[in-house]
């Protein structure tokens, strides 16, 4: 009895004294977009001094999934493998024990758990640590701003590490063979809380970091934003030795532009992004009644020429009847002959005498009036 337990205790006792013990496992979860980078760290605290031989990063999508190599380390090589080849790298400090891996340009297939296995020399240990990687969808990488509006260009750097942030850098062309441009740089200082960013040439006082740096968020604001400001803004993250870059390419429209716009943003549900098939169907509708609203324009103007013509001649009428009547005189010439006729045939007097005649309307020759009137000879009248 007494050799077997001097044996465990002696075993027990070397376990200890070479620092061995129990895996260590730990999970973590990080959330990114497709196309960013992201830091999934691995580092074994211990205060001994022991050398870190080898490591191992592999990943599952799944539960019944098989699991695939991303990188390996040993004899101070690392090698990424497979699919990850040329994403992925060792990023920790191995001299600190620390084992963390960089994937950059994330893909949605990425999504899964990251496994790290570490093994310190002369130990039989491993620590291992798990990491669930979320990936959504690409942000934008092409943003549209107004002239005088604000804009937020983001640049977070996903990590499950605490490392402190160490620079952030935002530079600016506007072409291909454009001069680089600064905008704003950001360097933390013991002497001012947060830090100190400073903008720079003509992005002075327009410029200001919007992002939590302690949650490696570079993000900044481009305040009252000008024609000129189109072009690529580009993020540099860097924590130690590890940098993160991310590319944005501004598109600033002039305000005539954007009354233009604004009803297709403000009721897209109307629209349905057929625009151009709804104008295309107004232009014919409006040919194909263009003769009808011709014809109608004719028929009311030919109505209004009517009305107008009937007015006249009725205005005509009305002033014919208020005209008085003239009256027509006509003379008639009598020989005035007296009862007793001098025989040298001398007469005494001749008179002309005006009576006055109505106008009358014409009538038949038949009627018994006309008659009357054409049968009667103007004769001599007596004298007055």
């Amino acid at each position: 009895m007494f050799c077997p337990v001097m044996l465990i205790l002696l075993l027990v006792l070397l376990n200890y004294s070479w620092g061995l013990s129990d895996p260590i496992v730990s999970a973590h979860e990080l959330t990114v977009h497709v196309g960013d980078s992201a830091l999934m760290g691995c580092v074994f605290q211990s205060t001994e001094d022991k050398l870190v031989t080898k490591v191992d990063w592999t990943f599952s999508s799944g539960e019944r999934a098989k699991d695939e190599y991303v990188l390996y380390y040993y004899a101070n090589l690392s090698v990424p493998v497979g699919r990850f080849q040329n994403r992925a790298r060792l990023a920790g400090d191995i001299l600190r024990k620390s084992g963390s891996l960089l994937l950059q340009e994330v893909q949605e297939a990425d999504q899964g758990t990251y496994t790290c296995e570490m093994r310190l020399e002369k130990e039989s240990a491993v620590f291992k640590k798990a990491v669930v990687l979320h990936v959504l969808p690409e942000e934008p990488r092409e943003l549209t701003a107004h002239v005088a509006d604000s804009i937020v260009m983001r640049c977070v750097f996903q990590s499950t590490e605490d490392n402190l942030v160490t620079k952030v850098d935002w530079t600016f062309s506007s072409g291909e063979r454009a001069k680089v441009e600064a905008v704003l740089r950001y360097h933390p200082k013991l002497t001012t809380p947060g830090g100190y960013s400073q903008s720079w040439g003509r992005f002075q006082n327009r410029v200001n970091l919007a992002g939590d740096i302690s949650r490696h968020d570079g993000s900044i604001v481009l305040r009252e934003v000008k024609v000129s400001d189109g072009g690529s803004y580009t993020c540099s993250v860097h924590l130690g030795d590890l940098v993160f870059q991310k590319t944005v390419v501004l598109s600033v429209i002039q305000e005539e532009t954007r009354t233009l716009v604004v009803p297709a943003t403000v009721r897209p549900e109307l629209l349905g992004g057929n625009q151009l098939l709804i104008l295309v169907g107004i232009v014919c509708a409006t040919i194909l009644l263009l003769p009808v609203l011709i014809l109608i324009a004719k028929r009311t103007h030919g109505s209004k020429s009517s009305a107008d013509s009937a007015a006249v001649v009725k205005n005509l009428k009305n002033t014919k009847k208020a005209q008085p009547e003239k009256h027509v005189y006509s003379s008639i010439a009598t020989r005035e002959v007296t009862e007793e006729e001098d025989p040298s045939g001398k007469s005494e007097a001749t008179y002309m005498t005006m009576h006055p005649v109505w106008p009358t309307p014409r009538s038949d020759p038949s009627s018994p009036v006309h008659k009357k009137s054409a049968g009667r000879v103007p004769g001599p009248q007596p004298a007055l």
